[in-house]
């Protein structure tokens, strides 16, 4: 996950609890549901970036087992 993408979902995270903190604050049901999806955003967004870096993670790997098989295979 980039640092830019980290620093995103952080912001809507707190957005997020700032709307939702407001809107009980205020008796704003509207402000407050907009709050709780922003938080739904940012942790859907943290998630997917999560299994973006697993994704690569596995396909790095996947190619260092296969550079050292091709390795082994010319001794």
């Amino acid at each position: 996950m980039g640092i830019e993408d980290k620093a995103r979902h952080a912001v809507d995270d707190t957005k997020g609890k700032v709307k939702e903190g407001w809107g009980k604050l205020t008796d704003n049901e509207r402000l407050e549901t907009e709050g709780k999806l922003d938080q739904v955003k940012a942790a859907a967004g943290k998630a997917g970036e999560a299994i973006k870096d697993g994704i690569r993670d596995a396909a790095d790997q996947a190619a260092e087992v296969g550079r050292d098989v091709m390795d082994n295979d010319k001794n």
